[in-house]
């Protein structure tokens, strides 16, 4: 479908850049996509996986970072720290780590702590009483002495579920806007997702579009945590107005709809390729670069570096893998409905993959290659109907599965209660712009 590259379409210009994904009709007078910055998605890696360079201190040594609070003792694990020095480190003995450590459940987890984790201990006389460990941000492994020893309970914390919205415009960008509008990154990435079926980000992206978005806020004991799951969302793209709602199965999986309970989700991927360009496309009258003759181009060709992954456009199993005269290394998928799609020139496959393995949509299969008459590295996609070659730029895809009429029945009160919150922030966002007296 779309990958992160391609939030940020920019919404004016007259010419495409070469590395993108161009139109089908080049006369269309699309607007081009500008590169994504080198920092587009920044991973904040956990305290664990920072190599700390000091030089190791003895266990036995004052520590700065012990503190005490109140009848406790808080420590947060260095490097080269276990779970033995930290005790051994307040003064405890020896036995007290090794009875800690004896215990089951989530209490064996003391023995992979890990450079940033915090404990914190209640100690008497010299001797463990209690303590704390954070197993996430919901769970809390406690460890108390009692009569006859120690022992351990695992709490999860209440957490309370606030809604919240943001609400923003495109003038540049996609990911500029949800910036703006306040979103994280991997909220804009699920936002794109969502609508990405029904939105070409890299071509049909306007300035003036603009977006709400209805998600939740996590908190625990007061304290936000973090966003949590988009709960409705709406897009108005060139004056079409797509909105989008989740709903949840028996089994706690959520999926996008519209308020009809139809399915936002399709079938299959339009592209194979995350981030590519169309270097040739469907053409029944294509002259072949190598042969010179004139051979129609059954599919799509999408330039991108060796190595590139290709993803499967849709849920099968693989009816072939393997060299296919000049289509060289060459996978084939076998869907539903008589569909099959195949991915040639690879440079490799996807290992653990065979024929007969099921595959699921934008699951990897293989890397972009330029094995068989190819002139450079490039992906060669095609789309069967029955056996017939159709334009996978334009072909209709098949839409997911819509809910029963008896889900949407169940579902529709809550449906009404989101259209109604998207409304009022439509209008508190048009009387802002006005300069109006804002709505209740």
């Amino acid at each position: 479908m779309i990958g992160a590259s391609m939030l940020l379409a920019q919404v004016d210009g007259e010419r495409e850049p070469e590395g993108l994904i161009s139109s089908a009709a080049a006369s269309t007078n699309l607007p081009p996509l500008i590169k994504p910055p080198v920092e587009l998605t920044r991973l904040v890696l956990p305290g664990w996986l920072e190599r700390d360079t000091a030089t190791p201190r003895s266990p036995m040594r004052p520590a700065d970072d012990v503190r005490p609070a109140k009848d406790w003792v808080e420590v947060t694990v260095k490097s080269g720290q276990t779970f033995s020095t930290v005790v051994e480190g307040l003064g405890m003995p020896p036995s007290d780590w090794a009875a800690v450590l004896a215990l089951k459940g989530d209490a064996s987890r003391l023995s992979r702590i890990r450079v940033g984790d915090t404990l914190r201990f209640k100690i008497k006389n010299d001797r463990l009483a209690g303590m704390e460990y954070a197993l996430d941000e919901l769970t809390t492994l406690q460890i108390n002495r009692a009569d006859d020893g120690l022992a351990a309970a695992t709490q999860t914390a209440s957490v309370e579920h606030r809604q919240t919205y943001a609400a923003g415009q495109i003038d540049s960008s996609l990911f500029a806007a949800g910036l703006d509008a306040g979103l994280t990154n991997r909220l804009i990435m699920e936002m794109a997702e969502i609508f990405g079926y029904q939105i070409d980000f890299a071509l049909e992206l306007r300035r003036g579009d603009r977006f709400t978005v209805l998600f939740e806020e996590l908190y625990k004991d007061g304290k936000r945590l973090r966003e949590g799951r988009i709960l409705a969302a709406e897009f108005v793209n060139q004056n079409r107005r797509l909105q989008a709602f989740r709903h949840e199965d028996d089994e706690g999986r959520g999926a996008y709809f519209s308020a009809k309970g139809e399915a936002l989700k399709t079938g299959f991927r339009r592209t194979p390729l995350d981030f590519a360009r169309i270097s040739s496309h469907f053409n029944p009258n294509r002259r072949h670069p190598i042969l010179n003759t004139i051979r129609a181009h059954k599919g799509v060709d999408y330039g991108a570096s060796t190595g590139t992954p290709i993803r499967a456009t849709g849920d099968g199993r693989i009816k072939h893998r393997g060299v296919m005269g000049g289509y060289g290394q060459t996978v084939v998928v076998r869907h539903n409905g008589g569909i099959e799609t195949l991915y040639a020139h690879m440079s490799r496959y996807r290992s653990g993959l065979r024929v007969g393995s099921r595959v699921t949509q934008g699951q990897v299969i293989g890397y972009v290659g330029a094995t068989g008459l190819a002139t450079a590295p490039h992906l060669h996609y095609e789309f069967r109907i029955n056996g017939v070659h159709k334009n996978p730029v334009t072909v209709a895809l098949p839409r997911a599965t819509p809910l029963q009429p008896s889900q949407v029945a169940k579902w529709s009160p809550q449906v009404e209660v989101w259209l109604a919150e998207l409304e009022k922030i439509d209008q508190r966002q048009l009387a802002m712009k006005n300069g109006a007296e804002l709505p209740n």
